[in-house]
């Protein structure tokens, strides 16, 4: 999405340092960086059709053959994605190799751009008490 003409991603983590979004642990998750990567190829997914490019959509893993794996989520998926290597009936698809060296567009040039009015992080009562006791705590 795009607010004030800078595209970005939300990405929320939890604020707990013992969860395991925050480490490799062999048993649990060998992928924690998983989220950020999707968030990133989101924005490449997106740049390559605002310059004209056809690219499967980075949700349709299901369609070629993908699977979300227990300790490694979607890595494959990824890898193939980012170097044009899902295959097909009709060849090799994926992110074109120029979308590394192209700069995004701009919101002058942007076709399919999404308007808000207004940013606003999501209401949760719990999380904001929670994180208020964290912080008091902290200080004493």
């Amino acid at each position: 999405m795009d607010y004030y003409g800078i595209g970005f991603s939300n990405i929320r983590l939890p604020n707990s340092s013992r969860s395991y979004v925050y480490r490799y642990n062999t048993k649990i998750n060998q992928f924690p960086e998983e989220v950020f990567l999707h968030e990133f190829l989101h924005s490449l997914e997106r740049n390559s059709e605002e310059y004209g490019y056809t690219v499967p959509a980075l949700h349709d893993y299901e369609q070629y053959g993908y699977e979300n794996e227990a300790l490694v989520g979607q890595r494959q998926w990824y890898k193939d994605y980012m170097n044009k290597n899902v295959r097909t009936s009709s060849g090799n698809i994926g992110l074109p190799e120029e979308i590394y060296s192209l700069k995004p567009a701009k919101e002058s040039n942007f076709e399919n751009s999404y308007e808000i009015d207004v940013f606003n992080e999501p209401d949760n009562l719990i999380e904001e008490i929670k994180e208020i006791i964290n912080q008091l705590i902290k200080r004493f």
